[in-house]
């Protein structure tokens, strides 16, 4: 990326960022800036009680097999 690219996609990102309305891409985005800074905090402390529920969910159905291969949720999605 060029020095004029680079300086020009700054300037819609600062653009963007003041537009922001939404806490939750707020929130990511200070905790890619703190990660940054070496800042970083846990987050997993982070996250809603119903959040890592269904993290834990998740993880507890890929160790028990409960699973399907991306190829046959995609064919599920297009064939309906």
């Amino acid at each position: 990326m060029g020095t004029a690219e680079f300086n020009n996609t700054k300037k819609e990102l600062v653009g963007w960022i003041q537009s922001l309305t939404d806490d939750s891409i707020l929130s990511l985005l200070s905790s890619v800036k703190l990660s940054s800074e070496g800042k970083s905090i846990d987050w997993w402390e982070e996250l809603t009680e119903s959040d890592r529920v269904n993290i834990l969910s998740g993880i507890r159905d890929y160790q028990q097999g409960e699973t399907m291969k991306s190829n046959e949720f995609w064919n599920g999605l297009t064939n309906g």
